[in-house]
């Protein structure tokens, strides 16, 4: 499973696996529970890949943002959790991403950041692994 083929739906708690396209949206999976579920062009809909956060001098990738978090925790799931207070949660975060736009980038999106890190540890960890492969082999070339 790859970053570009999970997307979260709003309003829908979690994180989904796309199963396949249609005409009128997209068939997507729940990492959470196996669920299948239709997703329409009324839903909004997100692909991890293509979320950027709000940094100071310009918007980094939330791929890079879960690298690092992957990073800090050593591979595990958050040690902050989600429903943490949001001086716990702004500082948990302000150790991953010093940069980050605190006027833009509110508690919330950081708990959202949390809860998809800790969804996809436990239930796609080969997300991280491949973010490392594909790293190594841009460097090689």
């Amino acid at each position: 499973m790859q970053l570009d083929q999970i997307i979260a739906i709003g309003g829908r708690p979690g994180l989904y696996e796309i199963a396949l396209q249609t005409r009128t949206g997209v068939v997507a999976t729940s990492l959470v529970d196996g669920k299948r579920i239709n997703a329409s062009v009324r839903n909004q809909v997100s692909l991890l890949s293509e979320i950027n956060i709000y940094g100071l001098d310009k918007e980094v990738p939330l791929r890079e943002i879960l690298k690092r978090i992957f990073e800090k925790e050593e591979g595990k799931t958050c040690a902050v959790k989600p429903k943490a207070p949001a001086d716990e949660l702004e500082a948990f975060f302000f150790e991953v991403f010093q940069d980050y736009d605190e006027d833009r980038v509110y508690p919330s999106d950081i708990k959202k950041i949390i809860q998809w890190y800790n969804i996809l540890v436990e239930k796609a960890p080969e997300v991280f692994t491949e973010e490392v492969e594909e790293d190594v082999t841009q460097a090689d070339e």
